[in-house]
């Protein structure tokens, strides 16, 4: 068959430039045959280099050595000053692949400027160019590809002028390898089917590092906080947000606003696709020592078909910025299930809101954008922005514990000893919920043990609401309830054994009627003189889904927890709801009873210092444009007999209305020019700038142009005598001769451009001006700085009326 050459090289790395330059290589027509596609021949094209030159560079955001499979990085090809490039090629190749099939390719880019970049026509998996013209830095995103794909090469190609550089190794090529997994962590995407047995319960505790120390620029110090938590753990086939999709309505709420209630929503009427809501609360303000304040936490559960864990939080003020994770996978290929998940986070933008800062002004994104990571390259306003690229300091760290397993368990690997104190582990207290404007008075005294036997038994301590700041905000719960045993069942008796808290109900047996549910619990410690612990590890008990079984009847979920009581002190009311999980399949309303509200008992009502009013409305801004302050005040309620009240009762925040009017503002007025005519009626004109535009509405620029009549002597109808051509060419000459002189001064000063041209006129009517300018190039030694400076000439231009 002969050799072919590869004449078509050049067009498919830059397709509108010229194929001159290129070192043509030879192989075999069979050879070529099999990778017939414009990509292969870019991988195997070898283009003029010089050796060691690397005046272009191929950057992944952050320098990462490890690329996490399905994360996604901004990638920079840059050229150093004074260097520039026309056309590049961008590929990513799986390490040791020649790029002839599509498995070859790793990952996938995203175009961000399209006026920049485009994906190649003739081989989509690279990007090239879209026009040719000089550029010094281009920029996409790369998304990772799954787990198993192992290291990767993102190569770069460069045009310029006519000549291609292409390198195998060195500043246009990036070598990353898959971040290795700890042993026991999540899988990673795509999401595969799992094989485990039983149920998990997990915690997860969110711990929030977004702080003026660790994040100081432009950090709000007012109202700083995060968002309550608000997640499930969910099927495949249910996806609460994810990177390169669109936010929806419940996402948008929690981005923009901080609330959780559409998102919660959104949940639960996914029905058995989700297993758990989780739910946190929110932390005012966003950062306090973990010896102040707990870490927020939520327990969950997952099973075989629900093994993924989602959640978000918003970072406030800001536009829509989030945090959180997105189909964590708690099942293992082992078909066991995770025991632990530490993960930092950055910010995500939801997409619906175009700010910059964390205050900007409310600007919905139209259309709305892909959810995506905020990036240090973003905006030179952001608070993350760095010119060098370098990665963002995460601004929170998510800890997802394993705390228990339950039913027969089917994991390949054999549990180790984390894992068998991880189930038996006795689970953390739940931490103070208690608002900042609820003062209770101290705890009493535990109660005695409502068991006097080993068998599990309850007691109490309770406290009393002293003050309530913020009627808006409930006050939790004035009694506590902890587990407990009777006499000689503590861990200093050796005669008996130690249990763990007994874990969740399982679900009902049946769908519908009488049926059984179970719950297990675990020994913790066993008697120490040897003996058997009796104790039972399983209890059962019956249920009742629902006792109408007929066509009509409908499934409604367990009840809800009690909401708190509507009164502070005294008598008050609360209530408690479910939902309808599954309405009758004849069509007919669901008849069963939703809501249930019974009395509640407060501590006895006392009054005390600082029982304050509610807030009042915000005052006026205090001024009509720009920026200025507003108040509010609150009222002390309590006499003041009863104490002093340091709780503040006026509070100031800055406000922001539109801009000021800005007048117009000119310079002042030149000189008058001369006269336009030697002899008869003529006219002067002066001129004057405008430095300032109006904004604003501010008032319009006065007239920038004067002229006015102007007579010299009356002209002589006939050429007159010679003797007055005469004087009148010694006067010209006269006035030539002295700006000549003027001009030979200034070169003997200094070495001087020659004149610019003449400026645009700044008016197309009515009288403008233009400008040229003659700037000084070298000064002579020995010559003063006064006498030898830049030259300007004005002269007036369009003054013809409009």
């Amino acid at each position: 068959m002969g050799v072919k050459p590869r004449l078509l090289l050049l067009q498919c790395l830059v397709s509108t430039f010229a194929c001159g330059a290129v070192a043509f290589t030879e192989e075999p027509a069979d050879k070529a045959s099999k990778s017939d596609g414009y990509c292969s021949r870019i991988l195997r094209a070898q283009g003029t280099r010089r050796e060691g030159y690397n005046e272009f560079r191929l950057r992944v955001e952050g320098e990462p050595e490890n690329y996490q499979p399905g994360s996604t990085y901004r990638v920079t090809l840059s050229a150093s000053s004074p260097s520039y490039f026309r056309g590049f090629t961008l590929i990513a190749l799986r390490e040791g692949k020649d790029g002839e099939r599509d498995e070859d390719y790793a990952g996938n880019f995203q175009i961000i400027d399209e006026e920049d970049t485009q994906f190649m026509t003739n081989c989509p998996p690279a990007v090239t160019e879209s026009t040719p013209r000089r550029r010094t830095r281009i920029q996409v995103f790369w998304t990772a590809p799954p787990t198993g794909s192992g290291c990767v090469i993102l190569k770069a190609s460069i045009v310029q002028k006519r000549i291609i550089y292409f390198q195998d190794e060195g500043s246009l090529t990036k070598r990353m390898c898959e971040k290795e997994s700890p042993l026991g962590e999540a899988t990673e995407k795509p999401i595969l089917e799992c094989c485990a047995c039983g149920t998990a319960k997990y915690r997860l505790t969110f711990y929030g590092n977004w702080s003026e120390k660790v994040h100081p620029k432009d950090y709000p110090r007012r109202a700083n906080h995060w968002s309550a938590i608000i997640g499930a753990s969910h099927s495949k086939n249910y996806v609460l947000w994810e990177y390169g999709g669109y936010s929806s309505e419940g996402v948008k709420q929690v981005a923009e606003l901080g609330s959780p209630v559409k998102m919660e929503e959104e949940i639960r009427q996914k029905g058995d696709e989700v297993l758990t809501v989780i739910k946190a609360k929110a932390q005012w303000p966003a950062w306090q020592p973990l010896n102040v304040r707990a870490a927020p936490s939520a327990e969950f559960s997952v099973d075989r078909t629900r093994h993924l864990m989602s959640f978000l939080t918003m970072l406030g003020p800001s536009p829509d910025w989030n945090v959180g994770l997105s189909a964590e996978d708690l099942c293992t290929k082992e078909c066991g299930w995770v025991q632990k998940v530490v993960q930092d986070m950055i910010p995500w933008d939801a997409g619906t809101d175009s700010g910059v800062t964390y205050e900007s002004p409310n600007k919905p994104t139209m259309p709305q954008e892909k959810i995506r990571p905020l990036t240090s390259l973003d905006h030179p306003q952001s608070p993350f922005y760095d010119p060098e690229g370098g990665p963002i300091t995460p601004v929170a760290r998510v800890m997802v514990e394993r705390i228990a397993r339950k039913g027969e368990q089917c994991n390949i690997v054999p549990d180790n000893v984390d894992d068998i104190v991880a189930d038996i582990a006795q689970e953390e207290k739940e931490e103070d919920d208690t608002p900042e404007t609820c003062i209770y008075s101290n705890w009493s005294p535990w109660s005695a043990c409502s068991s006097s036997t080993c068998e599990k038994g309850k007691r109490m301590r309770q406290r009393m609401l002293k003050a309530q700041l913020d009627l808006s905000v409930p006050c939790p719960h004035t009694q506590d309830f902890e587990p407990c045993m009777g006499p000689g069942c503590s861990d200093e008796d050796a005669s008996t054994c130690m249990m763990s808290e007994w874990i969740t109900w399982s679900p009902c047996s049946v769908s519908c009627g009488m049926g059984m549910r179970s719950r297990e619990r675990y020994v913790k410690q066993f008697p120490e003189d040897g003996s058997i612990c009796t104790l039972p590890t399983e209890e059962t008990e019956k249920c009742v889904v629902n006792d109408d079984c007929s066509p009509s009847s409908c499934l409604v979920t367990e009840w809800g927890e009690w909401d708190a009581c509507s009164a502070t002190c005294g008598l008050g009311m609360k209530r408690r709801e479910r939902m309808v999980k599954m309405p009758p399949s004849d069509g007919s309303v669901c008849g069963a009873e939703l809501a249930e509200v019974e009395k509640c008992m407060m501590p006895e009502c006392h009054t005390i210092p600082c029982m304050l009013s509610p807030w009042s409305d915000w005052s006026d801004c205090s001024v009509t444009c720009g920026k200025g302050m507003r108040t509010r005040q609150r009222m002390l309620k309590s006499p003041v007999e009863l104490g002093e009240c340091t709780e503040e009762l006026e509070q100031v925040e800055k406000c922001m209305l539109p801009e000021c009017p800005m007048d117009c503002m000119v310079s002042e007025w030149s000189e008058w020019s001369e006269c336009n005519k030697s002899c008869g009626k003529g006219h002067m004109i002066r001129t004057r700038m405008v430095k300032l535009e109006p904004q604003f509405g501010g008032d319009p620029c006065p007239e920038t142009v004067q002229r006015k009549k102007c007579k010299i002597r009356k002209c002589n109808r006939g050429l007159g005598t010679s003797d007055e051509r005469k004087r009148r060419k010694e006067a010209r000459e006269k006035r030539r001769s002295k700006q000549n002189r003027d001009e030979e001064e200034t070169v003997l000063r200094c070495k001087m451009r020659p004149w610019s041209a003449w400026t645009d006129c700044t008016k197309l009517c009515g009288g403008g001006i233009q400008e040229r300018f003659m700037t000084v190039k070298k000064r002579f030694k020995n010559v003063q700085f006064s006498s030898c400076k830049d030259r300007k000439e004005i002269r007036a231009c369009n003054v013809h009326p409009c």
